[in-house]
């Protein structure tokens, strides 16, 4: 347990008389790749909501590296390593590839002086053009975001969070929208990821996408984990297959 990168105890978040997440404790070592699943309204965004400041607990406690982050803001945990990304597509659609993931970098730069040209910084595009290179986009850096095809926007935004510079990557529902050829794009990006030393928490409903790249899934029901394991123990779960896996993607 000391040793991993992200740990909750009994995390716990109420909304008047329904608890979304109900005492979810659970740790994640360093460079692993964990999916969460379940049903709608399981408390798969809430959980993602808690574990990234966007909402405070009702009880309970999360550390990243040892420390608690519990109470921190948003923006106060990406500094410290943890960014997300969101089921919709985020991107600034009248700015180039270039520049949507160039502002990431700059919101992580520090110190940095508002009146230099970022243009001109060659530290922050250094640092936008590896995260482009890392999901193969780097040759479309100067096309205006909105013209790419929604897997390449999808991918986009997972650039602009490696601009953040995590170590540690929140992805919900990666693949949401994309075609069969755009899904299996998606799913050797992610597993690329995780292979260079980043640890990935992603919501994903397709199935297939779970089961080919995870390295660990955990199954939420009603706010609380269902089940807890390598993709083939969970897969055969009884209660699993009962209240998730009959009626999803396979």
């Amino acid at each position: 347990m000391a040793d991993a990168l992200l740990r909750t105890e009994n995390l716990t978040k109420k909304f008047e008389g329904l608890t979304a997440v109900d005492n979810i404790s659970f740790s994640l070592n360093e460079d692993e790749l964990l999916a969460v699943i379940g049903p709608n309204g399981a408390g798969k965004t809430t959980f993602f909501n808690l574990l990234t400041g966007t909402l405070a607990p009702t009880d309970g406690h999360i550390w990243f590296n040892s420390n608690e982050i519990t109470n921190a803001s948003p923006s106060e945990i990406a500094r410290k390593g943890i960014i997300r990304s969101y089921q919709t597509t985020q991107v600034f659609e009248g700015l180039t590839v270039l520049e949507n993931v160039r502002i990431a970098v700059q919101s992580n730069h520090n110190p940095y002086v508002f009146w230099n040209d970022a243009n001109e910084d060659e530290e922050m595009l250094s640092k936008a053009r590896e995260a482009l290179e890392r999901v193969g986009l780097w040759e479309k850096r100067d096309q205006e975001a909105a013209n790419l095809s929604h897997g390449e926007q999808r991918t986009l935004e997972i650039a602009i969070a490696l601009g953040g510079d995590p170590q540690l990557l929140l992805l919900d529902e990666p693949s949401s929208g994309m075609s069969p050829e755009e899904t299996a794009d998606v799913i050797d990006l992610i597993g690329k990821l995780s292979s260079d030393d980043l640890g990935i928490i992603f919501i994903e409903h397709k199935m297939s996408v779970v089961m080919e790249v995870a390295d660990r899934i955990i199954v939420l029901h009603q706010g609380q984990v269902l089940a807890d394991g390598p993709p083939e123990e969970v897969r055969k779960d009884e209660q699993v297959q009962r209240v998730y896996l009959g009626g999803t993607e396979a």
